[in-house]
């Protein structure tokens, strides 16, 4: 899904200015940044998905990639960026996220956001939606909460929003690979490819290190 497609979906509206120039240089499965981002380990190579809840593409590239982490090469690491793009209801889907980060909940909870966002349509974009949703699977919803609301919670989602910025992330779901290269479906014809792609490009990254 492309950030005018996820504006209009979750927050009605009507018409988005498109992001401005590109700065990367496109092949015809990867994007190369420039200038290259920097990485929170740089002893080791960074994978980086940019998604949201709100995203079918995610919700059915999940699976794969959880599939795909379970043999991570060992000089690399994984992690998640939430895309708000400025939007108040992906804010508010990003600070689920990382509230269920914070609590040591995110592994139970993060496969079964996309079903009851998408599918069941609970308002998890909401604080009272999320309270009583987390109740419903047995977490103490006050510490929770707590949690959601906190000045933390508020500063990775401002981090979030500016990667996906520094990132030049227009679509979702995509692959950062080591602040250096992008991929996403839209370049590699399947979300299967788009894996398959970020195995060349964690190769790639790798040689250049000797």
């Amino acid at each position: 899904m492309d950030r005018r497609q996820a504006l209009k979906q979750v927050a009605g509206l009507a018409s988005l200015a498109v992001i401005g120039s590109r700065a990367f240089a496109q092949s015809d499965q990867f994007n190369t940044l420039d200038p290259a981002q920097s990485t929170d380990d740089p002893s080791r190579i960074e994978i980086v998905e940019f998604f949201h809840y709100a995203c079918p593409h995610c919700r059915a590239f999940d699976p794969l990639l959880e599939a795909w982490l379970v043999s991570l090469p060992k000089d690399a690491y994984f992690k998640r960026v939430p895309a708000i793009w400025g939007n108040p209801k992906l804010k508010d889907l990003a600070r689920l996220y990382y509230a269920a980060e914070a609590t040591g909940d995110l592994h139970a909870l993060h496969p079964t956001v996309f079903d009851a966002f998408q599918t069941a349509k609970l308002p998890l974009d909401t604080a009272d939606g999320v309270r009583s949703w987390v109740a419903s699977k047995g977490i103490d919803a006050d510490k929770f909460m707590a949690a959601y609301k906190s000045f933390g919670i508020e500063s990775k989602l401002s981090r979030a929003d500016q990667l996906a910025r520094n990132f030049h992330i227009q679509g979702v779901p995509t692959v950062a690979v080591n602040g250096l290269y992008t991929t996403s479906a839209s370049l590699t014809g399947s979300h299967e490819n788009t894996l398959k792609v970020v195995d060349e490009l964690i190769a790639k990254v790798r040689q250049s290190r000797g």
